[in-house]
């Protein structure tokens, strides 16, 4: 496992990005969740994340049901080649909330560095969508890829953030135990890995976190859980058998309560002889890869992802694409 060092600095950016996370989620971390407010209220301002989505140049199109595709959208860069790299990108928000719309600022972001496409599904959510909707989802939306877009896995990676990020690693499990062709490469952005809820981060970092408490994580896993053993590997892949699965990055905040689902994932990974990059950022909050307009600290992730995937994708010509948009 390649554990890149944390940065020894923190930005000013970072710093109030941080107390603003804190203002707006931490006074909500310990109380009742209702699903339906969180999908309400998450993606606020919108205003804000169409600006950001747009200001990178990339298109967004709308693609509704059907040939196995759940819906969902394709963020693409203008005039891409017909080999140029394709994420399929898992968003995240606990399995009951966000969507493809919520999550434009971090895709066009990717989708900028790569000259290439992403396609994000609609995945259902929870409760009334427990597990295995998402999985199941995310599977049909990789086949789909295969079968009707006819693009080669070789130039796909599977990414997301958070429960997207955890739902990546299931999803690459799944697409192990079923020998079809693996992904180029996995990305997680502070994933959710562990919905029996045991990482001692949980308690560690629940004071220090900019967005949760450990129990807010506690809580909010029942939504997607249900009634199954919440350490099964497809729900939490922690706990999964990485052998035969691609390589990985995983990207995660020193301070968020999910780091030790981040840090044990990349370790039982790297156990398995899985090549791991995994690297933690201090004092940045919960997938702050969002913030790419305005903090350092997510461009720095977001490029080092980039080299990551046009590396695994073995497609050099990319990479002065890549290198010139890194600090955009």
């Amino acid at each position: 496992m390649t554990i890149v060092p944390s940065a020894t600095s923190i930005s000013w950016q970072s710093r109030i990005v941080h107390l603003l996370v804190r203002a707006r989620m931490r006074p909500h971390a310990d109380a009742p969740i209702d699903p339906l407010w969180v999908r309400r209220e998450m993606g606020r301002p919108r205003v804000a994340r169409r600006w950001m989505a747009r200001s990178t140049g990339a298109t967004m199109e709308r693609r509704t049901a059907g040939h196995g595709w759940p819906g969902g959208e394709v963020v693409s860069w203008p005039g891409h080649a017909p080999g140029a790299p394709v994420l399929l990108y898992l968003h995240g928000g606990g399995y009951i909330a966000c969507s493809p719309e919520t999550h434009r600022p971090l895709v066009s972001s990717l989708v900028r560095r790569v000259r290439g496409r992403a396609f994000v599904p609609r995945y259902r959510l929870a409760p009334e969508h427990p597990f295995p909707a998402a999985l199941d989802d995310a599977l049909a939306a990789y086949r789909y890829l295969l079968d009707v877009e006819r693009i080669a896995p070789a130039q796909i990676v599977i990414a997301g953030d958070s429960a997207g990020g955890g739902l990546a690693l299931a999803v690459a499990l799944a697409i192990r135990d079923a020998a079809w062709p693996n992904p180029a490469g996995l990305v997680a952005f502070c994933p959710w890995t562990d919905l029996a809820a045991t990482g001692r981060s949980l308690e560690e970092n629940t004071e220090r976190c900019a967005m949760f408490a450990g129990e807010t994580i506690r809580r909010a896993a029942r939504f997607y859980v249900g009634s199954a053993d919440p350490m099964r590997p497809l729900i939490s892949p922690l706990y999964g058998d990485f052998r035969g699965l691609p390589p990985m990055l995983v990207h995660a905040s020193e301070d968020e309560v999910l780091r030790d689902d981040a840090i044990r994932v990349a370790d039982a990974a790297r156990r398995a002889g899985v090549h791991v990059e995994l690297q933690l950022w201090p004092h940045v909050p919960h997938v702050w890869q969002f913030f790419a307009a305005v903090l350092p600290e997510a461009r720095a992730s977001l490029t080092a992802a980039t080299r990551f995937m046009l590396a695994r994708m073995s497609r050099p010509e990319h990479t002065n694409a890549a290198a010139s948009t890194s600090a955009s």
